[in-house]
């Protein structure tokens, strides 16, 4: 569809040249619109979540920002690409690069051989992180076996989901589903769930942050995992060869680390 709109389009500049300068100016018009196509002219569409802070949320200000962010933002200059980020959320991000309404998605997705086999295609890792428990501030559970006949709160379809998925049956918990890091860290702090799973950097960061009353129990993160910027369509490779291609990059040329020094005091 994209590309029989350009189609037009392209047709429609042609024959208002023709018309306004005649034809001696519509080669040179022609010229112009092939450069600007092999320059780059596709604007790649990249969609991701809402809120996982510190990889992507908005700020005081209102921006859009996070590791994330800025990491496509240096990588797509290093490589000269335009893109469009596309906020949207965990699982709908997933299924419009699915869809093909995105062309890619970053979005602190891990790179997992389950995740590869039903047809998410990665790059290069470029953040390694595990997942950990955190409870309310003042809890006394102090590790998996204080969870049973309880219930705690996971994000649909993540690592950490899963990883809380996988002990549920042995410490006889109950496993409750959110959209977001943020309304499951208000079901901590409320008491409708006694627990949360999620990403240890991303639970560490919130609660320097903002000072919100839950903690990280010790001694219950799993092995860590990398990060990875995905497509879901083999046609779009050439994105993730660029991503790997700037991501070496600015790894090289100190951007990499400035990043997550800002976010992390890494």
């Amino acid at each position: 569809m994209k590309k029989r709109v350009l189609a037009v389009l392209m047709a429609v500049a042609t024959m208002a040249a023709m018309v306004g300068c005649g034809d001696s100016a519509t080669p040179e018009k022609a010229e112009s619109t092939e450069g600007t196509e092999s320059s780059g002219g596709k604007v790649w569409v990249i969609a991701t979540d809402t809120a996982f802070k510190p990889f992507e949320y908005t700020d005081d200000n209102g921006d859009f920002v996070g590791i994330d962010m800025e990491i496509l933002d240096a990588v797509a200059k290093d490589q000269g690409f335009e893109y469009k980020v596309d906020v949207l959320g965990w699982d709908a991000a997933i299924a419009a690069c699915q869809a093909g309404q995105a062309d890619g998605m970053i979005a602190g997705a891990s790179i997992t051989d389950e995740r590869k086999e039903s047809g998410w295609i990665f790059s290069d890792g470029y953040y390694d992180a595990n997942q950990s428990m955190a409870v309310e501030a003042s809890s006394d559970i102090d590790g998996f076996d204080d969870l049973s006949g309880k219930s705690v709160a996971v994000k649909t379809g993540t690592m950490s989901a899963t990883y809380a998925e996988e002990l549920a049956s042995e410490y006889g918990f109950t496993v409750t589903y959110f959209e977001d890091s943020p309304t499951m860290y208000q079901a901590v702090v409320g008491g409708q769930v006694a627990a949360v799973f999620d990403d240890t950097p991303i639970m560490a960061s919130n609660i320097k942050e903002t000072g919100i009353a839950m903690k990280i129990v010790d001694g219950t993160g799993n092995d860590p995992a990398q990060y990875g910027f995905a497509i879901f369509n083999a046609d779009n490779q050439e994105l993730v060869d660029m991503f790997n291609a700037g991501l070496k990059n600015i790894k090289e040329n100190g951007t990499y680390d400035e990043i997550i020094s800002k976010y992390l005091g890494e």
